[in-house]
């Protein structure tokens, strides 16, 4: 981990780079950045790298355009690939005004931020997100590589050639796998990461998605994070495993309870499960986010908990007697289109809000939930999640503790963001209705 400017000037050379990509991250999670040259770099990391911010999403309007890049030594690494034929490094950025102050629309911030809130009360925040993705043969039709499904391993696979291709990538960057492997639907695959304090790991969100993407184009192939890019197949989803420690020691565990969840555990999932409706916007941020949320395909659509029923928003994985820091808790409505930041800050915030509020956790719920009928729901006092992004908006909208999580400048942005999406949708005449209505209108 390089910690000053010679340090990285000799890892630069060492590695033979030439460029430094100054990374940061727009209010949908887009990775946005520029390069500099070896020689500017002592002088970007004193003085930061200014740039137009009114050019990226969700940042500034044009009469207030300037920002400042600043590098997060902590986060240099050299590129294991070549682009375009020379070695190029990276760096994370903060985005700062020219001030110095903290960019309240910078996603990293706000994450940062609820960390700090989090660490005053002792607490550290660990993530583990499993993203899953498609491979097709190009961008533009959803053509699969196989026909395989859960688990299937076929050392002779092109998908499977790739995903251990994005593994050893990925791992030459310095982020830790856990495991990878065939995911359910056609041509759908899973690579899970090592949990991680949070900050860390939505980076290596970004860099995975950047991985992944890269190796299948440098194979003449596409790969995508689309939430649900096949009708009539499962869609791809990020289920987020999360754990607070204190002092050392994982605060969600106790032998005390049939579940192994301590006290500050219950009311943290009770703040889930209080605000999912609420942040599910930050999650589950695009149209197509809400046609992976539908009963029989494996994505909650509904808001309950428990340990062996996958059909659970809130999922709490078996407890393994001497593996009690691995206790955690699953939230399993996210999808790999979200932004990592804003997601893992608002999931912090609403799991603190319920420790807080010492909110009551609800009784699990273990019998499958779409096999339900409405009149068991009610009993069960089991809440829909949002159905569209229209609803999203509406949820996200009149929540203050959205509104206090992201802070005023995102929250206004991505809702004027969002509307904008559903109104161009609006608008958009769809395959199904030439299908459908042309013929007989």
């Amino acid at each position: 981990m390089a910690k000053s400017a010679k340090e990285i000037i000799k890892q630069m050379d060492a590695a033979g780079a030439r460029y430094v990509r100054l990374l940061f991250t727009d209010i949908l999670g887009r990775l946005k950045g520029m390069s500099i040259t070896r020689s500017e770099i002592e002088a970007v990391l004193e003085d930061g790298q200014g740039f137009d911010g009114s050019s990226v999403e969700g940042f500034v309007r044009l009469e207030e355009s300037d920002l400042m890049a600043w590098p997060d030594l902590s986060t240099f690494r050299v590129i294991p690939w070549e682009i375009a034929g020379e070695r190029v490094a990276m760096m994370f950025c903060d985005i700062k005004n020219p001030d110095g102050t903290p960019f309240e629309g910078d996603p990293r911030y706000i994450l940062k931020k609820h960390l700090a809130v989090a660490k005053k009360r002792g607490y550290t925040f660990y993530t583990g997100p499993e993203l899953e993705y498609f491979y097709f043969k190009n961008p533009t039709s959803t053509e699969v590589l196989d026909h395989d499904g859960y688990f299937d391993y076929d050392t002779v696979d092109v998908g499977a050639v790739l995903r251990k291709r994005s593994v050893a990538a990925l791992e030459k960057l310095g982020i830790p796998v856990e495991c990878a492997h065939h995911e359910v639907a056609p041509s759908q695959h899973e690579i899970d990461l090592k949990y991680q304090e949070a900050l860390t790991m939505a980076d290596f969100v970004q860099l995975y998605r950047l991985t992944v993407k890269e190796i299948a184009l440098q194979n003449n192939l596409y790969a995508t994070f689309m939430p649900k890019p096949i009708f009539g197949q499962n869609g791809s989803g990020m289920h987020t495993h999360q754990s607070l420690f204190k002092d050392g020691k994982n605060a969600f565990f106790t032998k005390n309870d049939p579940y192994n969840l301590s006290a500050t555990a219950r009311h943290y999932v009770a703040g889930l499960l209080e605000h999912v409706p609420e942040f599910t916007l930050v999650t589950n941020q695009w149209i197509n986010s809400y046609k992976r949320m539908v009963p029989g395909y494996e994505a909650p659509a509904y808001v309950s908990w428990g340990r062996r029923n996958r059909s659970s928003l809130v999922r709490i994985p078996m407890y393994r007697v001497g593996k009690e820091n691995a206790t955690r808790v699953e939230l399993r409505s996210p999808d790999p289109g979200c932004n990592p930041y804003l997601s893992f800050a608002c999931m912090l915030a609403s799991g603190l809000d319920g420790m807080d509020r010492k909110l009551p956790l609800r009784e699990p719920v273990e019998d499958n939930i779409f096999h339900m009928d409405s009149r068991t729901r009610q009993r069960h006092k089991i809440q829909e999640l949002p159905n569209s992004l229209e609803n999203a908006i509406e949820a996200f909208q009149g929540s203050k503790l959205m509104r206090q999580a992201v802070g005023d400048h995102i929250f206004e942005s991505l809702i004027e963001n969002k509307r904008i999406e559903c109104e161009k949708y609006r608008l958009h005449v769809s395959q199904y209705e030439l299908d459908n209505y042309l013929p007989v209108l």
